[in-house]
């Protein structure tokens, strides 16, 4: 099975649909989840490149990616 597909039976709530920028999406939510990833043993992540790419993974697990206008 896949990392991706669903379980039998189970019923997914993400991603979301995505309806534009989320308040919620924050610096304190990737510092909060940074801090669990530390906590597991995991590096820091202190490079900005980094702190970058875990906003971008959290998004892209959150949302729905846009669809682009062809």
């Amino acid at each position: 099975m896949s990392g991706t597909a669903p379980r039998s039976g189970a019923e997914r709530n993400y991603p979301l649909p995505h309806a534009g920028p989320d308040a919620r999406l924050t610096e304190p939510l990737e510092t909060s989840v940074a801090g669990v990833l530390v906590g597991y043993g995991y590096p820091r992540l202190d490079a900005s490149a980094d702190r970058t790419a875990l906003e971008s993974s959290i998004a892209a697990f959150l949302y729905n990616p846009l669809e682009r206008d062809i």
